[in-house]
Formats: C-alpha cells, sequence, structure tokens
C-alpha cells in the first residue's frame, strides 16, 4: 500500500495467569495514528486474537526471547495464554496485546508478520497474500463494529480491503460472552483493519473495562 496504514497529523491489564515477557523498557514506535488525538492515542487499549500452540510458542521463544524482543521493539505488552487455555471450541491459545494503539498496531504487525513468514518458509511457498487473523471481542461490543444496518463493518471493509467477519454468538458454550471476528486479507490489509476496529473498540467502556478479565474460559461449559 502506498499510502499508511495509520497516520497521525495530530501527534507527531492485565492477567498474570499467562505466559509474558517482563513489561517493555524502551518506546520503541514512532508510527502516527491518523484521526486520533496524542491523548487517545496514549490511552490504554488492548486486543486478543487467537494463534495456534505452535505459533505461540514461536511468538515466547526459548526463554522468553523472542516476546521479549517483540515488547521491546513495539513498546507494547503481550501476553499469553498458557498450554491447555484455549478458546472454546478451538485449539488456539490466546494473544492479549495492550498499550497505546499505534504500540498495540506495531506488536500485531510485528506477530502476524513473523508467523504467517514462517508458515510459507517451512511450507515452501511465497508470502500468502489472504491469511486469516482471529480477533476475540465480547458481545456487548459487536454492535458498535457492525453499526446500524451494517454500515460501520461496511465502511470498514471498503477503507481496509480486508474481508471482515464476525461469527453468531455462539449459544453452545454456556457463560462464553466473546464472538470472533475473522480478518481476511494482506498484513497491510489485516492491520488496516484492526485499526479501524480497535479505534471503534476504544469508544465502549465495556471493552475497556474487560482489559483485565482473564484469559481462562474454566467457567464456560458445553
Amino acid at each position: 500500500m502506498e499510502s499508511p496504514r495509520y497516520t497521525n497529523n495530530n501527534s507527531n491489564s492485565n492477567s498474570s495467569d499467562g505466559d509474558e515477557a517482563p513489561p517493555p523498557t524502551d518506546s520503541a514506535t514512532d508510527l502516527p495514528i491518523e484521526s486520533l488525538n496524542l491523548e487517545d492515542n496514549e490511552k490504554p487499549s488492548y486486543i486478543r486474537f487467537l494463534v495456534s500452540n505452535g505459533a505461540a510458542g514461536s511468538v515466547i521463544g526459548k526463554g522468553g526471547s523472542t516476546i521479549t524482543e517483540l515488547q521491546s521493539q513495539s513498546g507494547a505488552r503481550i501476553q499469553l495464554s498458557r498450554n491447555n487455555e484455549f478458546f472454546p471450541g478451538t485449539s488456539d491459545r490466546i494473544v492479549m496485546v495492550s498499550g497505546g494503539i499505534d504500540e498495540i498496531l506495531n506488536a500485531v504487525e510485528l506477530i502476524l508478520g513473523k508467523l504467517v513468514g514462517e508458515v510459507n518458509v517451512e511450507d515452501g511457498h511465497d508470502f500468502d497474500p489472504r491469511a486469516k487473523v482471529r480477533l476475540i471481542v465480547p458481545n456487548s461490543s459487536c454492535g458498535g463494529i457492525i453499526g446500524k444496518g451494517g454500515a460501520t463493518i461496511k465502511s470498514f471493509i471498503e477503507d481496509s480491503h480486508a474481508g471482515i467477519k464476525i461469527s453468531p454468538q455462539d449459544n453452545s458454550y454456556s457463560g462464553l460472552n466473546d464472538r470472533l471476528v475473522t480478518l481476511t486479507g494482506s498484513l497491510d490489509e489485516q492491520i488496516r483493519a484492526i485499526y479501524l476496529i480497535l479505534t471503534r473498540l476504544a469508544e465502549d467502556s465495556y471493552y475497556s473495562q474487560s482489559m483485565n478479565a482473564p484469559f481462562s474460559y474454566a467457567g464456560v461449559a458445553s
């Protein structure tokens, strides 16, 4: 993409039951954010998404070396659910990235770029132009992404050129209050879509309050 995925003309959690490296000590990102003022840009937020168990190991690295480096480069905090803590109905672990919005976007881009690149190298294929990532969003916050008559999600799709699909609420799991938002597209398209979704979620007080929710879905029964 020729134009920046996220630019800001106005500016130059945390569960303890997951795997994580120490909080980063370096401010790593200087990528600006579009249509956010400095206060909004620095306001703490978060995003959660799914990765396979093998991919989780790649994110952590030997002795936590990779996750430490990712945190240092991005300025964000990165946490993962434990080996046996999967999102209900999947065998995927949960990654939570928290910090300012620009820091989150930088970290997610680093993580997804690393994982997709490694998968394609192992398979002997070129970079997959239409990869998928699944975000975890509280059910009560999905309405803000959809918008009246689907207007908001349609505008996000048109803006990012990514496919965006929100799963229906899964009533087969009692106590599950989260839904999956699947993004399909190139890395650039996914990051742009995540930016649009995250800035909308940042306006949702319930979403902000959910930052400290545990990774475990132990209370969810099928």
